[in-house]
């Protein structure tokens, strides 16, 4: 079935059948969202269906729109911080039952079958990871993603969200969150580490969270004193400035990890500098341009391991989730009706947000 054009359809005439959701499609380059008509791939019996409840802008969405890491296949929708209200269920799904609150993440799929998958390292599947949108089913049918009044995919991805936890602050949970949560985790971050974030935005502000919660001394690292007040709110020990050599000096070679949430190329000297021999480099930050301007000898001469991290799995993000709930980590949060999305996008765009925004059905 071929999906109707943007501009052939009224928008309160679109209609509404089980296999079809309303939602919200860039159809060329940096073009606004219009609303329209999406047909879902067919239910299964490993597909679970969700009223979406809301879902949080990620920078994905702006470099697909803008076809900024390769060039998108139009039309798409969007969203990759679901939260939804379970409505159906196929036979084989069993975590979940019809009135539970799920959320999917960036990822909807993958081929079950190689090693990383069945060693629930799914998101380095090595045959198949499907995106939850912009990207196809295994049928050939769109994945659509959650600036939308629904979403149906595969069970494995549909990961149950502690009562406890407020659907907002689960949303940015599963993207922005769990791509810090992982790294930090994996590189054994904890009492007796020293970890610097750079960037104090939308994943920054998780991994000052994560951090703290682990047990480390956290110091976030920005361009402008503008965000010390909100370091000193989401627990830094410290925050220091990229144009402040006094300040920054007094942390010289003293940090065991770098959690990079956002990269400056002519500062990497400086990063090097930062940490201890044997320390750690995590790369969350995928820019568009290649990374440039890294001394190997000064790396070399420290034994600083750069690394970097992918998402994560269903296993984590339910690791992640459940930590978040226990140690009171929050989302901090701008909320947009569904139908701003556009103002929402341009909010982003300018650097506005404090520091996700998430859309409201």
């Amino acid at each position: 079935m071929t999906d109707p054009s943007p501009n052939s359809l009224q928008i309160n005439e679109i209609p509404e059948t089980f296999d079809t959701m309303i939602g919200w499609g860039c159809f060329g380059k940096g073009e606004s969202l219009i609303q329209n008509q999406f047909t879902l791939t067919q239910f299964g019996d490993d597909s679970v269906d969700l009223d979406i409840i809301c879902c949080g802008i990620c920078g994905t969405d702006i470099h697909c729109i803008d076809s900024g890491w390769r060039p998108s296949d139009y039309p798409f929708v969007g969203g990759h911080e679901i939260i939804g209200r379970v409505t159906r269920i196929g036979k084989n799904v069993t975590h979940l039952k019809v009135g539970d609150r799920a959320g999917v993440g960036c990822q909807s799929a993958s081929c079950k079958k190689c090693s990383n998958c069945q060693d629930n390292k799914e998101n380095l599947c090595e045959d198949n990871v499907v995106w939850t949108f912009n990207d196809c089913w295994t049928n050939g049918d769109s994945t659509y993603g959650g600036f939308a009044n629904k979403w149906r995919g595969e069970k494995e991805f549909a990961v149950k969200i502690p009562e406890q936890l407020s659907s907002v602050d689960a949303s940015s949970i599963l993207c922005a969150g769990i791509t810090t949560y992982v790294p930090l985790k994996r590189y054994n971050v904890g009492p007796n580490s020293k970890v610097a974030v750079l960037g104090l935005g939308g994943l920054g502000h998780f991994g000052v969270q994560w951090a703290k919660a682990m047990g480390a001394t956290v110091v976030a690292y920005g361009t402008s004193g503008e965000k010390l007040e909100d370091a000193k709110s989401l627990g830094c020990n410290d925050y220091i400035t990229a144009y402040n050599s006094e300040n920054a000096e007094t942390h010289l070679n003293t940090f065991t990890h770098i959690l990079a949430t956002k990269i400056l190329n002519e500062h990497w000297d400086m990063y090097f500098q930062m940490l201890k021999k044997n320390g750690i480099f995590i790369l969350c930050d995928i820019p568009e341009n290649n990374l440039a301007g890294i001394n190997a000898f000064n790396m070399a001469a420290k034994q600083i391991t750069i690394a970097s991290s992918f998402i994560g799995s269903p296993k984590e993000i339910d690791e992640a989730l459940a930590f978040a709930t226990q140690n009171g980590i929050r989302t901090w949060a701008n909320e947009f009706p569904m139908a701003k999305v556009n103002e929402a996008i341009e909010f982003v765009r300018q650097g506005k947000p404090k520091y996700r925004v998430v859309l409201m059905n």
